[in-house]
């Protein structure tokens, strides 16, 4: 069928199948904001839109007085960038799929966009297709390419003069916005747009329904492609294809529509900032926390790290991925391919949660229990019940519990001062 440009018709295009499998997925912030790398990629915003005091001293200790945003651009250089690294490390990370800022809210566009003169990484910094090479990289190993693109920008002259005419002109929309849009789909196929900057304005205003009937009739992508819910003011959780809702968004129910959860590893920021301190960065218990509540919930994990201006991933947030690619893994059965189960977690305590594959049910534990016997109280054994634990051999003794779920005798833990590192997964075959 043939979707229209309205809501109701694009709404009811199924979801490719290729996104709810995946479950799990790199976020990359990286633009002129990883140049002055301080504060959050909201640089230029705070610094001259908001006048915040911090950011103008800042700029004043670091910078010659009159310095512009404009003189950042030549110092993002990505003379360390290596896509291939990059894939092999997002790769090793269990990723399935990695979406990269190709515009932020700035402007200045990753790629050598044609209505974006002399303010991409072509003409301008990197002089290299940064949109590009990764894409290639990731194709090589494999991996989903998905393209975060912002339809607004703050200073853009023809966006300000369409918002002070109350968006009742589209001369930003037809000149910029849309033909970025159009280039980024046919020169580079993503597998996903994450679209964001849309709240100013009604999604009338953007186009975003006759693109997104364009994308879904006639792109090269339009069978694969994958689209969030930011088109237009009051879209978000409501249209589009999954839903991001909000940024950390935990909905805490099953949400009747597929949905992902956007997360950063530096709590404060998306873009790199150079004064990161170690106790701002999430650790592995926070970050699988999240993988296996957004699963069990019937989500997507995305998980953001924001590059230096010269393209590296810094070792922390290399340290932090692959702990994740370690943890999936071993327990990675439990998470890849799998659907939220009846239950979605112990109701007596927030430290189980559940997915399942077909009739296997998958118990993921967030806490070692003390006596090294976990406590089930939602699924219904049967003499035939088997458990075995994830990464270890062998299968596990168990008992049906008086009233209602079954104990689970888990294998013996060395003694350690140290609480043993978060999240295993029991296997349940045959129980109800």
């Amino acid at each position: 069928p043939r979707y229209r440009p309205d809501w109701a018709s694009l709404d009811a295009r199924p979801l490719p199948a290729w996104f709810d499998r995946a479950k799990a997925g790199v976020f990359v912030h990286w633009g002129v904001f990883s140049v002055p790398a301080w504060g959050s990629e909201w640089f230029w915003w705070r610094w001259q839109g908001q006048h915040d005091a911090a950011y103008e001293r800042f700029v004043r200790r670091r910078f010659p007085p009159g310095t512009t945003y404009a003189e950042f651009a030549p110092r993002f250089t990505a003379y360390d960038f290596q896509p291939r690294q990059w894939a092999q490390l997002f790769q090793r990370a269990g990723a399935r799929y990695v979406v990269l800022t190709t515009k932020h809210h700035e402007g200045f566009t990753n790629w050598g966009s044609p209505v974006s003169w002399n303010w991409n990484s072509v003409d301008t910094g990197p002089r290299r297709d940064l949109v590009g090479e990764l894409g290639e990289a990731l194709r090589e190993s494999n991996l989903r390419y998905g393209l975060y693109h912002s339809l607004m920008e703050w200073f853009n002259p023809l966006y300000l003069a369409d918002k002070q005419n109350d968006f009742k002109t589209q001369s930003f929309v037809l000149k910029k916005t849309m033909p970025e849009l159009y280039d980024l789909v046919l020169k580079y196929k993503p597998d996903l747009i994450w679209s964001d900057g849309d709240w100013e304005a009604p999604d009338s205003y953007w186009n975003s329904t006759s693109f997104l009937a364009w994308l879904y009739n006639d792109s090269p992508v339009k069978d694969t492609v994958v689209v969030n819910d930011r088109w237009g003011r009051g879209c978000s959780c409501h249209h589009g294809g999954f839903y991001n809702c909000a940024d950390k968004y935990r909905p805490g129910t099953l949400p009747a529509h597929k949905w992902e959860m956007c997360s950063s590893l530096d709590r404060l920021s998306w873009g790199y900032r150079s004064n990161m301190s170690l106790a701002e960065v999430m650790d592995e218990m926070g970050m699988i926390e999240e993988l296996v509540q957004t699963v069990s919930l019937g989500g997507n994990y995305l998980l953001n790290v924001g590059p230096t201006k010269e393209g590296v991933i810094v070792p922390i947030f290399q340290e932090r991925l692959l702990a994740l690619g370690r943890w999936l893994d071993t327990n990675g059965e439990a998470i890849y391919e799998s659907q939220p189960w009846r239950v979605q977690m112990e109701n007596t305590t927030d430290e189980v949660w559940y997915t399942s594959k077909g009739p296997v049910v998958f118990a993921i534990f967030l806490l070692w229990p003390r006596d090294s016997v976990l406590h089930l109280s939602s699924p219904v054994p049967s003499p035939g019940t088997q458990v075995t634990l994830l990464g270890f051999g062998g299968t596990l003794e168990w008992q049906k519990q008086p009233g209602t779920g079954m104990l689970i005798t888990l294998p013996y833990m060395l003694p350690s001062p140290l609480p043993p590192q978060s999240g295993w997964v029991v296997k349940l075959e045959g129980v109800q």
